[in-house]
Order: C-alpha cells, then structure tokens, then sequence
C-alpha cells in the first residue's frame, strides 16, 4: 500500500493502548509505520472534546491517559468513559454516575460498546456493559467513538484529506 502512493490510515478499536504503545507493537512485527497514520477511539475523542469545548471526568485505562494530556479536566461538563480494566471499580463508576447527574444536560462519550474481550485468562467484561449501566442509571445515551460509529471514521477520513467515497477499507 506504502509503495502505491495511496493515503493510507490504520484504524483500531483499543482503548487500552496509546498510539505509541500501538505503533510499537506493529513496527516489532515488521511494520513500516508512524503515529500518525493510525487512528484509535483516544485521540478521535479528542478531537470532539476540543471541538465542542468539553472537559471530561476520565473512565480509562491509564494505558491511554497520555492521549488526553492536552485536554482540560477541570471541572467537568461530560464523561468519558473506556476499557479501564481494573479502573472499573464501584467508587469509580458512581463518581462518574455522580458527575452525569450533576449535570444539566449531561453527556457521556464511550470510546467503545464491546460486550467483552477475550485475554489469556479468559473472558472480560469491556466498555459496553459499563456504559450501559451508567445510560440505565442517568436515563441518557452515550456517543460512541469507535468502530463503527460514524464520527470514529470522519475523523480518520479528515486525517488524510478524503470523502468517504473516495476510501477503500480492508
């Protein structure tokens, strides 16, 4: 692909991993490839925070905590939430319960909605069942960043300058 001179963008769902820990991983299996070119649920949501002035209470997995370095945490006016393993505590997920209800027009960004994974130890609940619960608890529906929402593929669409029919995806 490299060598046809087409714009090429790697997608992935992980809400675990930073960019970087990602694009290492790739480049030890022999890939040719930067930061750059990849697109993952972290920094498209991101992207949103900054382009609709949100500052979120975090729910993620301190994998991918170095993705929301730039964003402004402070007091918060949404929640989002992703893979955050053991991060998937009862103090934690009623913090961010608590921060939805405070909220006049409460708003929760989920960099997923996977039913669960499989690790070498076995199955494992993912983001899904937790933003389900905290939708059922707040009476609200989450915005999901991540395959296959819409806006996950704009944003990698607007990464390398195309429309959508102009893309091929393998």
């Amino acid at each position: 692909l490299k060598r046809s001179h087409l714009k090429v963008r790697f997608c992935t769902n992980d809400s675990q991993k930073s960019r970087g820990e990602l694009v290492g991983l790739l480049r030890r299996l022999g890939f040719d490839i930067s930061e750059e070119e990849v697109t993952s649920p972290a920094p498209a949501t991101c992207q949103i925070l900054k382009e609709r002035g949100l500052r979120p209470h975090l729910l993620i997995h301190e994998g991918v905590r170095s993705e929301f370095e730039e964003i402004d945490t402070s007091n918060p006016n949404c929640v989002v939430i992703a893979d955050a393993g053991e991060g998937f505590s009862y103090q934690n997920m009623n913090k961010a319960f608590q921060v939805l209800m405070e909220l006049e027009n409460p708003v929760l960004i989920s960099l997923g909605k996977g039913r669960y994974y499989k690790e070498t130890s076995g199955l494992m609940l993912d983001v899904g069942a937790y933003m389900k619960a905290l939708e059922y608890a707040c009476g609200i529906k989450a915005e999901v960043v991540g395959k296959p929402s819409p806006e996950f593929f704009k944003t990698a669409l607007q990464a390398i300058g195309v429309e959508a029919h102009q893309l091929v995806s393998v």
